[in-house]
């Protein structure tokens, strides 16, 4: 599978968390996925994944969350990045 990576990003939140984003045009499509990207966006706090998006080969589009894997209804790169940052300021509030 031949790739481009479009994005990579990794942000500083608070002295102990951090996200790292990465985001990749792939030919074709990821198994499990119907689009072109490949992707994994993380929220690491106290060097534990709190939260992550990802569509991994042959699960499709889903996010970790609270310890579980839900489905995610993949629309295009800007409201996946969109539906993250919002998980990620409802984390940061909960703190």
């Amino acid at each position: 599978m031949k790739a481009e990576l479009l994005f990579r990003k990794r942000e500083g939140l608070l002295e102990t968390a951090f996200v790292e984003i990465v985001i990749w045009r792939v030919r074709g499509s990821v198994r499990g996925s119907r689009h072109s990207f490949k992707y994994s966006l993380a929220l690491v706090s106290e060097g534990a994944c709190v939260l992550r998006y990802d569509n991994e080969a042959g699960k499709g589009d889903h996010k970790h969350m609270a310890g579980r894997e839900v489905p995610y209804r993949f629309i295009d790169l800007e409201t996946l990045q969109a539906d993250f940052w919002a998980d990620v300021e409802s984390w940061r509030t909960a703190q």
